[in-house]
């Protein structure tokens, strides 16, 4: 695990490498144990390492004997068997490093041996031959990769942060992206906060030429979600188990370091714990976070019975208010862009906790936008219901019924669904994970108009594109290709990376992946036969496996308090902090419109309270990087 940069211009090899020297400097934190760095005219790369495979001999860039270079942020699980594969093809190698098998396979495969790459990256792979440099980032977005062309100079780093570092003067902001960001509480790709400065997509490969420039990216690899009728001659069941357990045991084994568990007593964690133990991975640390306010926000006990259960060395950490708080300003400096997740705090302190024992850790991030968990099982009854209505309704009536004064929830959705059908009206809402600033709200909110693309007409084309399957497919996809990257893949890196500790996500092998976007709709979400339940691969893989107590947990994101804190005297910081003297965002926005809210939060609404912490986290965002 690594961080990398470089940079390509008009420089001498003395400019270049003292740039990319500093770019470097910037990210220690990814990579303490190693650096290196090499340059020539118009070009230098430079990386920092994580040991954690061949400890002593992986050192980059490496080198071929034939002028390609390679610098690496990742894993590659099954770096062994292509490993012996090449060395079987007559290919010699110098070190025991998974970096130097990319390498090799590229020489032999050109690009194509990415359809080999099981695992988590970011690669710039330098090939003097042709004159051309390739940044690849894996499949699902896993490891973060940016890349710039200003003034005539191309930049590319795992962070921002490292771009930021050498330019001669800050980008202007991005006003799309903040506009975004209002709604979804991320920026969503290939956007970043600084206009000129993007994100290179999942599944993306980008290919910079040192005689004509950059070119577009071009995908390599997609998923798709469709699920198929169900075929009585599978065993689902021993598929999934096959494919969990396989993608469990090439993340345990491909390190030469400890690897321990992100364990926060859900059914996620939990399965990959229990997988563990299965596979013969015994006495392995597992780590827990929770507020010191107890109650709800303390998921420990359960956490705890796992440990337990599978006979893990189990670790645990409490913050309280005032931690949170004063963490506010490191949190928006680590994450480089506003990033309102507010769970981003205690993943950050439990990766700080799991740092003193391993530099490993698996978790559960992934299994809901696979195997379809959230809400997806009661949002698939309901479609059910109205489905079957609609077959046996006239439009007519159907309109009628949408007429009926029935308020809340449920009249919302007799709307929708009377105005669009069973199947469009996920796409018509749309239905996201997040939905906070409207696009009302937001043109009321802007000191200066301007022509913004409407954030939820993007959500919209992104259900167009899957209009032709199920609508829980069409949300897993746009899940698993925005949310997931965007929200929780880029918080888990950056909190993590922090403290130079590596995250590995089993959910998100891309064989399991691949799997369980064709899975019948019957094993995701049940039906009213079977019942309805999130996650039913999922659960009858855990059934003989983890402790009833577990397994029957209803499912909850990770409990943050700070939603409620608003509603108490922390009210008072947030006016200070937002409408006062200094306030940022009052440069951008007509604060007056925002001021109901904090007093809406106040009075303990809680949509009201989201909306006012992604102005929090925004402002801290603003001091902190303009």
């Amino acid at each position: 695990m690594c961080g990398i940069v470089g940079l390509a211009g008009q420089f001498s090899q003395s400019e270049a490498a003292q740039l990319a020297s500093r770019m470097s400097g910037t990210i220690v934190h990814r990579g303490p144990d190693d650096e290196g760095l090499w340059a020539t005219d118009g070009f230098a790369f430079a990386m920092r390492r994580l040991s954690i495979i061949d400890l002593a001999g992986g050192h980059q860039p490496i080198w071929s004997d034939d002028g390609v270079g390679i610098i690496f942020n990742g894993e590659i699980y099954n770096y062994r068997a292509l490993r012996a594969e090449l060395e079987a093809s007559g290919y010699v190698f110098a070190s025991h490093s998974d970096t130097e098998v990319i390498l090799h396979l590229y020489r032999r495969d050109g690009l194509d041996m990415l359809q080999r790459l099981e695992g988590m990256f970011a690669i710039c792979l330098y090939d003097r031959r042709q004159g051309l440099l390739y940044l690849i980032r894996d499949r699902f977005g896993v490891k973060p990769l940016y890349y710039a062309e200003l003034d005539g100079t191309f930049y590319f780093a795992s962070e921002i942060k490292a771009i930021l570092q050498v330019l001669p003067r800050r980008p202007e902001l991005n006003r799309q992206a903040l506009h975004d960001y209002l709604t979804l509480r991320y920026v969503p790709a290939p956007d970043t906060i600084w206009r000129g400065i993007r994100k290179l997509p999942p599944a993306h490969r980008l290919t910079y030429s040192f005689g004509s420039g950059l070119q577009h990216p071009e995908r390599y690899w997609r998923l798709d979600f469709a699920a198929s009728e169900l075929n009585s001659a599978r065993d689902y069941s021993a598929e999934f188990s096959s494919l969990f357990l396989s993608a469990v045991e090439k993340r345990l084994v491909a390190a030469d370091v400890p690897v321990g568990v992100l364990l926060s007593g859900g059914l996620d964690s939990s399965a990959v714990s229990a997988a563990a133990v299965e596979l013969g991975h015994k006495d392995f640390h597992t780590f827990s976070v929770a507020f010191a306010e107890g109650g709800p926000y303390d998921e420990t006990p359960y956490a705890r019975t796992v440990a337990a259960h599978i006979g893990s060395q189990h670790h645990e950490i409490r913050i309280d208010r005032e931690t949170f708080i004063s963490f506010l300003p490191e949190l928006v400096h680590h994450s480089d862009e506003p990033l309102a997740d507010l769970a981003s705090v205690p993943l950050h302190f439990v990766s700080r906790l799991a740092r003193r024992e391993v530099k490993v850790v698996l978790s559960g991030e992934g299994s809901d936008e696979m195997l379809a968990g959230y809400n997806f099982d009661r949002l698939g009854r309901l479609l059910n219901r109205l489905r079957a209505i609609e077959q046996w309704t006239p439009a007519c009536a159907r309109q009628m019924l949408g007429r009926l004064p029935i308020g809340g929830e449920a009249g919302a959705w007799l709307r929708l669904w009377a105005q669009h059908g069973w199947k469009d009206m996920l796409a018509a809402k749309p239905y996201h994970m997040t939905s906070h600033w409207d696009e009302a709200e937001k043109r009321l909110l802007w000191r200066e108009p301007g022509n913004f693309d409407s954030t939820f007409e993007r959500l919209r084309d992104c259900y167009r594109a899957s209009a032709d399957v199920h609508p829980i497919d069409q949300v897993q996809q746009i899940y698993s290709a925005d949310w997931l990257t965007e929200d929780l893949l880029m918080k888990a890196d950056k909190m993590s990376m922090a403290t130079s500790l590596e995250v590995r996500e089993p959910f998100l092998d891309h064989a399991l992946a691949e799997w369980a976007s064709k899975l019948p709709l019957v094993w995701r979400i049940g039906d009213a036969a079977t019942g309805y339940q999130s996650k039913r691969i999922l659960r009858d893989f855990c059934r003989r496996r983890l402790p009833p107590s577990i397994l029957d947990r209803p499912k909850q994101g990770f409990p943050v308090p700070a939603y409620g804190w608003l509603a108490g005297d922390l009210n008072a910081w947030a006016d200070s902090l937002l409408f006062g003297r200094d306030s940022r965002v009052a440069e951008l926005f007509r604060m007056e419109h925002a001021r109901p809210l904090l007093a809406s939060a106040g009075a303990g609404n809680e949509a009201s309270a989201h909306k006012i912490w992604v102005l929090i986290v925004l402002e801290h965002w603003l001091r902190a990087w303009t």
